[in-house]
């Protein structure tokens, strides 16, 4: 078929990537000059299929209160009038159950974790280098309660049959050497040995010039105007440059997908969740750390990538604003230099902001939609680079009509159906007739 996939982030390009693969013709069309130049661009570089949960998680309301006094607090709510927002909102405290948590949770993992295998798959064949190192990811508990708190997360991850290892703080410095100095600071750590780090970025990029090979055409700096339906099908979408027709769409735009599925009835529970992260040059590698460290008391994330440390976190409900905070910068640089203290030169370190595209449950939404040549590869939150290769796979195996490696029927917009409520979703929303 001929195939359009809109937007050339990481989402869309391993969706391009696999499709080519399958043997379409695929056009992608983005607003930005090149790819990888908006979300994908300096996310925190982790790929943590074992730490994939839903920020709609029991115990978040109260927390969510508790951390607006907070001075370094992983979870901003911007009081501007916002109606999307506030719908949001309510759609993700109905997922603050524990059922709804363990739904969410198991099929965010399942995903994750078959995203990974497609990961090693793509750079076995292509030999692909982005900085990419296999060596786990360390979650840090600053105190007992947090330690005590994972045994909820490790049933699911021994249930999936997910290696992970239970650490006290000897056990966590054998691991990231470069937290000796802050020891005294931690009690313990959960470690998942099979994660994986690698800059996003420059795997987007270099996987866009691999697609080129197969045949697939990038229409860069084209603007995205609307979707064309025509007999129940989509006809073509208009852009900047006029209408470009084809056989099936794909709709990879992170936070925008809501905007150009809205005039077809489809109501997609999508919203942004703004994140920020500074990029250090390292000065002292033994003190850096070897891989990803996650600071659980602020849900930050620290991450070496070649001759570099990214610090990446926080989520902040603005809506579209990408004006960047000098405070969010500032907690970005506490946990960084609170961890692993003279590592890097903050006077170097470059700050940037981005759009992650969350759904109230923290799945993503990947397959058809009620327009039968409508597809959607959109909604995965802070795990895109996590879960990128899996989704495109699961994409296109469905635009092919062939049978998905893993179970996917609670991965696409029938969801959101009426009648279609997995057990323990907390939320269902209707799609306006169109």
């Amino acid at each position: 078929m001929k195939i359009v996939v809109l937007g050339a982030g990481v989402i869309g390009v391993t969706s391009a990537w696999q499709l080519a693969k399958s043997g379409h013709e695929v056009t992608v069309i983005d607003r930005q000059p090149a790819a990888a130049l908006e979300t994908s661009f300096a996310n925190a570089g982790e790929i943590s299929p074992g730490y994939s949960s839903p920020w709609a998680a029991p115990g978040i309301p109260l927390k969510a209160l508790k951390w607006m006094f907070m001075e370094h607090s992983p979870l901003i709510i911007q009081p501007r009038p916002d109606p999307a927002k506030i719908r949001f909102l309510f759609q993700m405290l109905g997922n603050c159950t524990s059922a709804a948590y363990a739904v969410n949770k198991a099929r965010m993992v399942r995903l994750a974790e078959y995203s990974r295998d497609c990961l090693t798959e793509v750079r076995a064949e292509t030999g692909i280098g982005f900085d990419e190192r296999q060596q786990g990811t360390l979650q840090l508990f600053r105190s007992q309660k947090q330690l005590d708190a994972a045994g909820k997360d490790t049933e699911v991850l021994r249930e999936g049959g997910v290696p992970f290892e239970l650490l006290d703080v000897a056990g966590c410095l054998a691991a990231e050497p470069g937290l000796r100095d802050a020891a005294g600071k931690i009690v313990g750590g959960l470690r998942l040995p099979k994660d994986e780090t690698g800059d996003c970025f420059k795997f987007t990029q270099g996987l866009a010039d691999l697609a080129k090979g197969l045949g697939v055409r990038f229409r860069h700096g084209v603007r995205i105007e609307r979707l064309i339906q025509s007999g129940g099908r989509i006809s073509s979408v208009l852009t900047s440059e006029g209408e470009i027709t084809a056989d099936a769409f794909v709709v990879a735009l992170a936070s925008h997908s809501p905007r150009l599925l809205a005039p077809l009835g489809m109501k997609l529970p999508v919203y942004p969740f703004k994140g920020y992260s500074i990029t250090v040059p390292i000065t002292d590698a033994s003190r850096a750390p070897v891989s990803t460290v996650m600071d659980e008391s602020h849900k930050i994330a620290i991450t070496r990538l070649g001759d570099r440390i990214r610090v990446g976190g926080m989520a902040e409900l603005a809506g579209f604003d990408l004006s960047l905070s000098d405070k969010r910068k500032r907690t970005l640089v506490h946990s960084v230099e609170d961890l692993f203290g003279g590592a890097g030169d903050q006077s170097k370190a470059s700050f940037w902001t981005g759009l992650r595209p969350m759904t109230p449950d923290g799945t993503p939404v990947v397959g058809r939609t009620p327009v039968p040549n409508l597809f959607l590869n959109s909604g995965h939150g802070t795990l895109g680079w996590t879960m990128a290769a899996g989704s495109a796979r699961v994409l296109a195996d469905v635009v092919s009509g062939r049978p998905t490696e893993i179970e996917s029927g609670d991965l696409g917009f029938e969801r959101y159906l009426p009648g279609r409520r997995a057990k323990g979703q907390g939320f269902r929303l209707q799609p306006v007739a169109g």
